[in-house]
């Protein structure tokens, strides 16, 4: 298990809080994970048993049915279902999707939906990338046409995670096309309207259990009331939640990365090759001291940017370095970790392979880290 010993962004209820969640992973997440790999997509009560648990949305404030309490409460849930080896999209559920509806919902939209997914009776997605546009979020082509009290929407959308499960899907789409960045709105739509679409649970590299599709939206019409927030203000909407996002990533990524590890030394230790465990090896040691230290650095950095978040002073440019840095740290920690295993390390039966395929995709989800560096480069 992570140790959390030397940690300084977590109080003693955030400890009580982890040693809850752990016990929920192992109970009910743990002995259904290999099937949830190989069947493309949890299985739905297991958000509902998350919903009885409290491990979902535990920012959404009390009125509006939730704990109200502070993101490090979604980090140490980040770091439990990363560090067991889980990509579950609970965190793409309770880390961005429910801060946009606390941030930007009306009243109505929050009783009606945080409830619900507090409780993990709905499922929800956000939808932004398309086949046409990732990280410029700019490009998107999805329209939304105003006709009297609703919108029509058309378009598609592209790696959406909980695609298949999802009950509300955000989705980014142009109002007014003619005025740019400036003419994105966010919708809120309901899977059950008419014209709405799932594609296929599509076939990733990684990241088997979670279900990541294509959506497509043919002459939908949602009411007005169904907009989030402000016509036109969805592009500036997108930009003030994306640090939330690429801390949340940060935090799972270097979970991860300490996973690896872990699993490297045990490994390492057991193993014997030339009359000696293969720990002994100087180029062994060696590569796992160079990973601790840099484990040691990440924990240092991650503590200080979920800190700043909480307090709210983690700007753009720092979240962007975070997500940066520790997935470049998770992609180093489990493909050394995997050489160090050998010809064991290219096994599905050992969990370094399923640490190290789910670990490519995160240098590029939630905006390419090249497209951090330029976020980076801009605040220097």
């Amino acid at each position: 298990m992570l140790d959390t010993s030397r940690r300084f962004a977590f109080t003693p209820e955030h400890d009580l809080f982890r040693e809850q969640v752990r016990r929920f992973l192992e109970r009910e997440l743990l002995p259904h994970l290999d099937r949830w790999e190989a069947d493309g997509v949890f299985d739905r009560e297991f958000w509902t048993k998350a919903g009885e648990a409290g491990l979902l949305c535990p920012t959404v404030p009390e009125q509006y049915g939730g704990p109200g309490l502070d993101f490090a409460f979604n980090a140490v849930i980040d770091e439990e279902l990363a560090y067991a080896g889980s990509t579950a999209g609970i965190t793409l559920h309770s880390d961005i999707v429910a801060d946009y509806l606390v941030a930007y919902g009306s009243d109505e939209q929050k009783r009606r939906w945080l409830p619900r997914m507090v409780s993990g009776e709905t499922v929800t997605a956000i939808a932004m990338t398309e086949p046409g546009a990732g990280s410029d979020l700019q490009g998107i082509r999805t329209s939304a046409r105003r006709d009297g009290d609703e919108y029509v929407l058309n378009g598609s959308k592209t790696y959406i995670t909980n695609g298949q499960l999802a009950d509300l899907v955000i989705v980014a789409a142009k109002t007014d096309p003619a005025l740019g960045a400036r003419g994105v709105s966010l919708i809120l739509v309901e899977a059950e309207r008419a014209g709405f679409a799932r594609g296929r649970n599509l076939d990733k590299i990684g990241f088997h259990s979670q279900d990541t599709s294509e959506l497509f939206f043919h002459d939908l019409r949602v009411p007005v009331s169904n907009r989030l927030g402000a016509e036109g203000s969805g592009f500036a909407y997108l930009m003030n939640q994306l640090p939330q996002e690429r801390l949340s990533i940060a935090c799972a990524a270097q979970a991860s990365a300490q996973r690896a590890f872990d699993e490297a030394v045990k490994f390492t230790r057991e193993r014997k090759a030339f009359g000696q465990a293969v720990f002994e090896f100087q180029n062994t040691r060696f590569t796992l001291a160079d990973l601790a230290a840099r484990l040691q650095v990440g924990w240092a950095h991650l503590d200080w940017a979920i800190r700043r978040h909480v307090e709210g002073a983690l700007t753009a440019a720092e979240a962007s370095a975070a997500k940066l840095w520790h997935t470049e740290l998770q992609w180093e920690a489990c493909d050394a970790s995997l050489q160090l295993h050998g010809g064991a390390g290219y096994m599905e039966e050992y969990p370094i392979a399923r640490l190290w395929r789910d670990a490519r995709v995160t240098r590029i989800f939630g905006g390419t880290n090249e497209i951090m560096k330029e976020v980076v480069a801009r605040a220097i």
